[in-house]
């Protein structure tokens, strides 16, 4: 690859730095068969969402809806031009659960120009009205399954992989549950031949075991901590744990946090994306510093959300 590395945003490439404070995953339209009833759908829901995270501080989100999951571009970067929040939106494919059958016969033989098509000509036509495209990904997101690497994840994987060799573009990788990590890191980086550094893998605070946390740092990855809410609860509390033992190893700087909002109800509960930064960051910071907690929020993911972009 060529060029200087480059954050590519809904308005257009940035320099990296210009990223700022980052939630590293989050979702502000999300709609799955899968949670019915808890789509996040609103336009006025998400525009109050980025202008209280700018209010708390926030520079930038990373949104991780996938293809065919109500990604809705277009509105996102209206929003983002209003508030002045970068978005970072993402091409790639959940897990096969998340659609039907039919939608899934029609792309999965052609993922890798779909997810090429996305990044370097603009997100679409499923996601607009019209067959037309605009505003470029930034990322691919893809998933594994849980505790397992199976076929439709295979697929997926391999695609990305595929696609990333022509563009550039990060990888992040739903882990169900937060399992699967160092089998899909092997998968990605040693079998497919993807840099560690442009893989990033989200959800390590589902599954808080530090041993498998740190053979997965190992490899070089980007680890995302993402989701802290009520519904996490069972695994809130070793998050700071986890984290403290990661920088201890000398994995500080593959670090990111995230709010992965994916309901209407995490989206209450406890306050949406405002909430890594308002109780979130401040807490860590309590026990880890302030340098540490602000490598997580802003040196961190300029490095991973940066690339020499072909196309």
């Amino acid at each position: 690859m060529t060029g200087e590395p480059k954050v590519r945003t809904l308005l257009g490439d940035i320099d990296p730095a210009a990223l700022g404070v980052t939630d590293s995953h989050d979702h502000l339209f999300f709609a799955s068969k899968l949670l019915p009833g808890e789509e996040l759908d609103s336009t006025e829901a998400a525009l109050e969402q980025l202008i209280r995270f700018r209010a708390a501080g926030g520079a930038s989100v990373v949104q991780w809806t996938p293809f065919g999951l109500g990604r809705r571009t277009r509105e996102l970067a209206r929003f983002s031009r209003e508030t002045g929040v970068h978005v970072v939106a993402a091409t790639g494919l959940h897990r096969a659960a998340h659609y039907s059958p039919a939608f899934l016969h029609q792309v999965v033989d052609d993922l890798v120009r779909l997810f090429v098509a996305d990044l370097v000509e603009g997100t679409g036509p499923a996601d607009l009205p019209e067959d037309t495209r605009e505003h470029r990904a930034g990322l691919i997101k893809v998933a594994g399954a849980f505790h397992t690497i199976d076929a439709h994840a295979r697929t997926t994987l391999t695609a990305a992989a595929v696609a990333h060799g022509e563009t550039g573009a990060p990888i992040a990788v739903h882990l169900e549950h937060g399992t699967a990590g160092l089998e899909i890191a092997e998968l990605l980086c040693g079998t497919l031949g993807v840099p560690a550094d442009r893989v990033i893998l989200g959800h390590l605070n589902r599954h808080p075991e530090p041993r498998i946390q740190r053979e997965i740092a190992e490899t070089g990855v980007f680890l995302a901590f993402d989701g802290p809410s009520l519904a996490n609860r069972a695994t809130d509390w070793r998050l700071a744990d986890c984290l403290e033992a990661l920088v201890g190893a000398g994995h500080g700087g593959q670090l990111l946090l995230g709010g992965d909002t994916t309901t209407a109800t995490a989206r209450r509960e406890p306050g949406g994306l405002p909430y890594l930064l308002t109780t979130l960051a401040p807490w860590l910071t309590k026990l880890l510093g302030g340098d540490v907690v602000t490598a997580m929020l802003v040196a961190n993911p300029a490095r991973a959300f940066a690339t020499s972009w072909r196309g």
